[in-house]
């Protein structure tokens, strides 16, 4: 990066040492030697492999000693790069050995120069540059006229312009020939560093520390530079030094730079980006990037910065398996649900959801495309990709007559096409519809007939139809509708108040899935696969997801709406909540949230006012007072009030009861309630 006087002038000092650097103009590197020599840049690096040391045949040139220089290289009048320029002192080594016989030196005599004593020596010098992160190798050329032979003598120099490195950083240079005769040299150069910038932690916040003299009124910017598309600030201040300015460590992306300019008429600006290194700044960085559906057929990845990775479809079987790739696969530059970084599984969205529509347990037909308009298609599956038709013993294999002919009259939904192939999502509940309808009918006509018997036993039938009564009612109850507990993790108090809760619903017919009860299944699968397991479970079978918000979990829904990313914040790595937003959302936006979403918040802690107008197209409970009320919303759809209703909002409140005290009234703490966080209640 070109550095501009006013740089340099800090780095270096207001001296004439500064104005007598000598000056290159021009990108190119280039080479030149003592008088005498004869010396030949290579056009491109060469790799870094000095190899073993062998013995010399006889003299060689060899490396004696390393000599460094500052320059400058400018591309412009005033903006310049520091660069390093070697000379590489050169001196004879070895001397003439007269051979025994020709056999000895397999015919080396006769091959090479006819006067040996009075032949030109050449050598071929390499120069290996070493300055973290960066790293070359470059290769000279040298020739010795016979006149300049003398042994143990030095021939004189070659000289290489020039190696650019950053201010500050340490060059470390070895020296060598190759083929490699002796041991290389090897010289470190550190380079003026930059006084007036130091970046410095202090627990989670970072310190940019300018020792700018009080005098010196600058100009200090912060924005995220761009690969494609101008730079976006993100704070500006004219300042007199010295200044530290805070920063928090949520706020550090790798993109993250600093300009600085001189409050001076035509001014030139430094740009520089300390924390492109910095893993605080990557883990940040993924932590806001966001995978976004343009079309059916292009999708978006939004972050701050540039983002080397590698994106692939995959899928996912119903029951949260782990995703898994698409085989054959499609073209991965064009589409993704996986994002990949240094082989690590960085990103996963389900970007088709919303296209999908409600949740059906559809199959995904792969179609593959060679050459010649050859077309073949496959069925995914979790034990493989199934060819269609195929006489196996699969789900797929089963239905393949049906998708086949779903496929040709148009009613699958295409999700992607490329030169590559193409993938279908084909609906198969209607095929699933067909199988029941003849398990009813073979129903009915069992209990026609059973009728017909207990007609004839009608005294013995009134206790046997009451024996049956009963044991439908307990086995309804037993298994009970599936309820999801999603919740923000504020803070431990809250996760046990959340815990309590749970617990007690699960006194009723009612089967409970909260994260708390399956770490270690969140950490297998992750909170973004894990929900969407969860979630898909819960509906299909007809169950309904309870949102427990909090302050932490408005302020979160809030920065959703505005934004459309979740900014980073102290949350686990088990917090289901945060990752269950980029699915919840699009139930509530498209409508197809009432019946399988409730709302609730606890007393004293959060109004229902301030749950997002969004969420409350759905009913919000507060507990423990609306307690009946929100037990009677989990029901089934279409079961009747029970009786009971009253009781089991008792036996719920009994059970909440120890945890909302530990909660509200922590000991050593006066009795008013907590009230934190926007929107808390008034204890009314």
């Amino acid at each position: 990066m070109p550095v501009p006087w006013f740089l340099l002038s800090l780095a270096l000092g207001r001296s004439p040492v500064v104005l007598s650097l000598e000056r290159l103009v021009g990108p190119q590197d280039a080479t030149h030697c003592s008088p005498g020599l004869s010396c030949h840049l290579w056009d491109s690096d060469i790799l870094c492999l000095p190899g073993d040391i062998v013995p010399a045949p006889g003299p060689v040139l060899a490396p004696t000693h390393l000599q460094t220089e500052l320059v400058l290289r400018c591309q412009k009048e005033t903006d310049c790069d520091l660069c390093l320029r070697v000379a590489v002192h050169l001196a004879v080594h070895g001397h003439w050995e007269e051979p025994e016989d020709e056999e000895k030196f397999g015919g080396a005599a006769d091959s090479g120069v006819e006067e040996p004593r009075n032949a030109s020596l050449q050598a071929q010098v390499v120069l290996s540059f070493q300055a973290y992160p960066t790293a070359r190798c470059v290769l000279l050329e040298v020739q010795v006229p016979a006149a300049l032979v003398q042994f143990g003598q030095s021939v004189g120099s070659v000289v290489y312009d020039c190696f650019e490195a950053a201010l500050g950083s340490e060059v470390r240079i070895w020296s060598y020939t190759q083929p490699r005769y002796e041991k290389e040299l090897n010289h470190t150069q550190q380079l003026p560093a930059l006084p007036w910038l130091n970046v410095s932690a202090d627990g989670d916040n970072v310190h940019l520390v300018l020792n700018v003299s009080e005098e010196q009124h600058f100009g200090l910017s912060l924005y995220w530079n761009q690969v494609q598309g101008p730079p976006k600030p993100r704070w500006h201040k004219n300042l007199t030094g010295p200044q530290i300015i805070t920063l928090n460590h949520t706020d550090l992306v790798p993109c993250l730079c600093i300009q600085v300019w001189p409050l001076e008429p035509d001014s030139v600006r430094t740009n520089i980006c300390p924390f492109r290194e910095d893993p605080r700044a990557h883990r940040n960085l993924w932590q806001a990037a966001r995978l976004r559906l343009l079309t059916l057929q292009s999708w978006l990845l939004d972050a701050p910065c540039w983002l080397p990775a590698e994106a692939a479809l995959c899928w996912r079987a119903p029951g949260g398996d782990p995703c898994q790739p698409l085989v054959p696969p499609l073209s991965w530059e064009n589409v993704t649900v996986d994002v990949n970084s240094s082989e690590k599984l960085q990103l996963q969205e389900c970007l088709w959801a919303d296209s999908l529509g409600p949740l059906k347990d559809d199959v995904l037909l792969l179609e593959t495309r060679g050459p010649q308009d050859n077309r073949s298609l496959c069925a995914l599956e979790p034990s493989g990709c199934t060819s269609l038709p195929s006489k196996a013993s699969t789900r797929a294999a089963r239905l393949g007559e049906y998708l086949l002919q779903d496929l040709q009259s148009g009613q699958c939904l295409q999700l992607w096409d490329d030169d590559l192939g193409a993938l279908w999502a084909c609906p198969t509940d209607k095929y699933i519809h067909k199988r029941w309808a003849l398990v009813w009918l073979a129903c009915l006509l069992f209990a026609a007939a059973l009728s017909l018997i207990l007609l004839l036993k009608k005294d013995h039938a009134k206790g046997w139809l009451r024996l049956l009564k009963q044991d439908v009612r307990s086995g309804a109850a037993a298994r009970g509708r599936a309820a999801l507990l999603l919740y923000s993790a504020d803070d431990s108090g809250f996760e046990r108040l959340v815990g309590a809760l749970a617990s007690a619903l699960c006194q009723l017919p009612l089967r409970v899935a909260v994260d708390l009860w399956s770490r270690r299944e969140l950490s297998a699968q992750g909170p973004v696969a894990w929900f969407h397991a969860q979630r898909r479970q819960t509906l299909q079978e007809g169950g309904v997801v309870v949102l427990l918000f909090s302050p932490g979990a408005v302020a979160l829904c809030s920065e959703w709406l505005q934004d459309g990313v979740s900014g980073p914040g102290a949350h686990g790595p088990h917090d289901a909540f945060r990752a269950s937003l980029s699915c919840v959302l699009p139930d509530f936006l498209q409508g197809r949230a009432p019946g399988s979403y409730v709302g609730a918040c606890f007393d004293r802690l959060l109004h229902p006012d301030a749950v997002p107008a969004l969420f409350r197209t759905v009913p919000v409970f507060t507990l423990p007072s609306q307690l009946p009320d929100f037990l009677g919303a989990l029901q089934q759809p279409r079961a009747p009030r029970s009786g009971r209703l009253q009781e089991r909002a008792e036996q719920v409140s009994r059970a909440l009861q120890p945890a909302l005290d530990s909660y509200f009234h922590p000991p050593g703490t006066p009795a008013p309630g907590r009230g934190v966080g926007p929107g808390a209640g008034d204890g009314t």
